[in-house]
């Protein structure tokens, strides 16, 4: 398993208070395919926790990725939701935990607020 992989998981703990500050709770089931293998992540996500465990087990999602695909996405290299939508990996169950576990990943270099974008467009300062 990818290093970068492994210090995603490893880091979501610690930042779970800063991410998840919503009245939301879920567990979801990452796989994560390479070759002819499946390694599991079962994240357990409640207002500002974070538990992870190398596990299957009682999920309301499953996301399933290659290894590689998910490598780029937690090094900011591809998009969560543009990955779903091309059908690169697939997600089923409660929505609302991928909107929410996507909260984790970084946004990709160079990424811009379009707030600013707009402010800088018009000259407002605000």
């Amino acid at each position: 398993m990818d290093e970068a992989i492994e210090e995603f998981f490893a880091s979501l703990p610690a930042r779970a208070p800063a991410v998840l500050r919503t009245p939301f709770a879920g567990t979801i089931q990452i796989n994560l395919t390479t070759d002819n293998r499946t390694d599991h992540w079962l994240v357990q996500m409640s207002p500002g926790e974070v538990i992870v465990t190398r596990a299957r087990g009682p999920a309301d999602a499953i996301w399933t990725s290659s290894a590689d695909l998910f490598e780029r996405l937690v090094t900011g290299r591809a998009e969560a939701v543009s990955a779903v939508l091309r059908n690169e990996c697939t997600f089923g169950g409660n929505s609302a935990l991928f909107l929410a576990f996507r909260r984790f990943l970084p946004d990709p270099p160079g990424a811009r607020d379009p707030r600013d974008t707009a402010r800088e467009q018009v000259g407002w300062s605000g």
